[in-house]
């Protein structure tokens, strides 16, 4: 008994006490904690998006000085694409408040394959959300300290525990501890952003002095290809990521729940816009190298905006750090509640539909968090190999959804009707249209995994789909059947004479069997003279059959016992009472091994009921 009070003590420690089903409403969220909770990852896209730009421009096209010159209007494209997604998705909210987002417009307007296509990339997404955040926020703490490459693997899984632990704690809870280090990030990146902005247009502050590999990147005058004009803005486009985050979770909302998400929503599209453009900007004009082993495009601006590594510099680092691991967070606020919708339609397994002690659920968190980690430890870490298979699942659900939400428009012709239709269909085409270039301009870089992992989950899913319409085919019955009259036998296995085998047999007469009997299985002849003899000396009223067993087998004798029982009717049902021994958690392993293994066997057999009768020992 010590390991499961052991177990239950620690989990109220590190989750807290259970929350009853009556208290939910009171666990959702306020706005001004609803946008830390579903906006953290887009937000966070700020620290990395531009300088996954700047990887394509500088390192893989190698066209020198000019890259600069792409660098802002492939964010002003990324912004325009930004405002057509979050009106879209703006829609999708007070058309679906019930929560779900992409997944819930196909399913709705799509059907069911699109819909799992829609379901499958953003778990996918939302897994590689966590990997990617985590990943950049311990890039982020690397670029400040220039600690060793080889810590990044354990802090990520460090980090993924952390934050694990306080999504176990509830939604309110984690999202009012998750408040604080988002919001610190935006007023130091608006400070960062505004300070440089003066100091470029006002003080003429000049470029960041190049290393002498930068130098040499600098006289690079090759002419940059569309592919790779694509690819650039492809990895631009990351900082969509998360947009979506807000239709999914509207029911954690605090009501009216569709006008608080919207609200929400706008907030976040505006401050990602505005915030993503002007890093953009400033990196155009200050022109940070970011090489393979080089800090992050932001923490090399901010030393040379804040005229080196002072205070300002260090508020900058840890804010990135903080947005960075806690954009994680919009992945554990959606991936389990989307999980949980999955569930409930029957394509994941049911285990991820229930909510937890804390109203959380619990199964869909623990999930993605061992997931995130396997991608952590698969990639070492690396945000630029992460980065590659995270854009394709983000547009494909983008793309959906808003095909999705064309139709929805032409079935219910709502007020302006034809202007939202407009505006989807420009969205579904534009996301289309990004999603390709994702996958054929990184296809080798690591795209084609989603691409290829998405049509594999579909199938699983479906599969799962499958056997749930069969199991709830097999046990359907019409409200006039009847169920048919069996004939009751119940065997009790008898090792030897003791308490538990007595109080296994009184339970059995207990239930009035049509026949009782008692199945011994012995090795030899003096092991069946020792149990028969004690047998008369007890005077058990009930048969007992022994079972010569030579080789010592315990499942396949009582199985061909059981046949022939089963052999004068198919319609017989068999009850077989086993005795176990209950001991300590730390000696239990020595007893019922072969019972475990039988009722393993047992399970299934047609027509066939194990029942359990425990002894108490300690």
């Amino acid at each position: 008994m010590l390991a499961p009070a052991m177990y239950s003590t620690t989990k109220r420690i590190l989750v807290g006490k259970p929350i009853a089903s009556a208290e939910e409403h009171h666990q959702r969220l306020r706005k001004i904690v609803a946008l830390p909770v579903f906006a953290s990852d887009a937000i966070s896209s700020t620290a990395y998006a531009t300088d996954e730009i700047l990887v394509v421009l500088l390192i893989q096209a190698h066209i020198g000085a000019a890259a600069w010159q792409y660098l802002v209007p492939i964010a002003l494209i990324v912004c325009v694409l930004l405002t057509i997604v979050a009106v879209s998705y703006r829609q999708t909210i007070f058309a679906y408040p019930g929560g779900g987002g992409s997944y819930i417009v196909s399913r709705e307007n799509l059907g069911t394959i699109p819909s799992l296509v829609a379901g499958s990339a953003l778990l996918i997404d939302y897994t590689l959300t966590v990997a990617v955040s985590v990943a950049g926020g311990v890039l982020a703490i690397r670029s400040a300290a220039g600690f060793d490459q080889k810590w990044t693997v354990p802090l990520c899984l460090l980090c993924i525990v952390l934050m694990t632990v306080a999504n176990l704690r509830g939604v309110k809870e984690s999202g009012g501890l998750f408040a604080g280090p988002t919001y610190f990030y935006i007023v130091m990146l608006v400070i960062l952003i505004v300070t440089g902005l003066i100091r470029i247009f006002v003080f003429d502050l000049g470029p960041i002095p190049l290393t002498e590999e930068g130098e040499l990147l600098s006289e690079e005058t090759q002419t940059l290809s569309f592919l790779l004009l694509l690819r650039a803005f492809s990895s631009g486009a990351v900082a969509l990521s998360g947009v979506e985050a807000v239709s999914n979770g509207v029911p954690a909302f605090k009501r009216p729940e569709a006008r608080n998400a919207s609200r929400t929503l706008i907030s976040m599209a505006v401050i990602l816009g505005t915030t993503f453009l002007g890093v953009s900007i400033l990196a155009a004009h200050l022109e940070p190298y970011r090489g393979e082993e080089d800090p992050t495009g932001i923490a090399l601006m901010a030393a040379w905006i804040y005229d080196g590594e002072g205070v300002l510099f260090w508020l900058t680092q840890i804010s990135t750090f903080a947005i960075l691991i806690l954009a994680a967070n919009t992945a554990y606020a959606d991936f389990p509640r989307l999980s949980s919708i999955i569930s409930r339609d029957g394509f994941l397994p049911r285990q991820f539909k229930n909510r937890g002690d804390r109203l959380v659920f619990s199964n869909g968190i623990i999930f993605l968090a061992v997931m995130a980690s396997f991608l952590i430890v698969v990639f070492d870490g690396n945000i630029s190999a992460l980065i590659p298979l995270y854009a394709f699942g983000v547009f494909t659900g983008f793309t959906l959804s808003q095909a999705g939400m064309v139709v929805h428009h032409f079935r219910f012709k709502e007020p302006n009707w034809r202007l939202n239709a407009a505006i989807n269909g420009l969205g579904s085409v534009t996301t289309g249209i990004v999603a390709l270039v994702v996958v054929v301009s990184k296809f080798t870089a690591g795209a084609w995994i989603p691409a290829v992992l998405i049509p594999v989950m579909v199938l699983g899913l479906r599969m799962i789909g499958k056997h749930y319409e069969h199991v709830h085919e097999a046990v359907h019955v019409p409200t006039s059947y009847r169920a048919p009259r069996h004939t009751h036998y119940v065997v009790v296995l008898v090792g030897s004479v003791n308490k538990g085998a007595l109080n296994a047999i009184s339970y059995a007469r207990s239930l009035a069997p049509d026949r009782l009997i008692a199945v011994s299985v012995v090795g030899d002849a003096s092991e069946q003279e020792e149990v028969v003899r004690a047998w008369a000396e007890y005077n058990i009223p009930i048969e007992l059959h022994t079972i010569s067993s030579p080789y010592r087998e315990l499942s396949r004798p009582v199985l061909r016992y059981l046949d022939e029982l089963d052999a004068e009717s198919t319609d017989d049902i068999i009850t077989v009472v086993i005795p176990e021994f209950v001991t300590g958690w730390s000696s239990h392993f020595l007893h019922n091994q072969s019972a475990l293994a039988l009722k393993a066997r047992l399970l299934y057999r047609p027509n066939t009921v194990v029942t359990s009768v425990p002894v108490l020992v300690d």
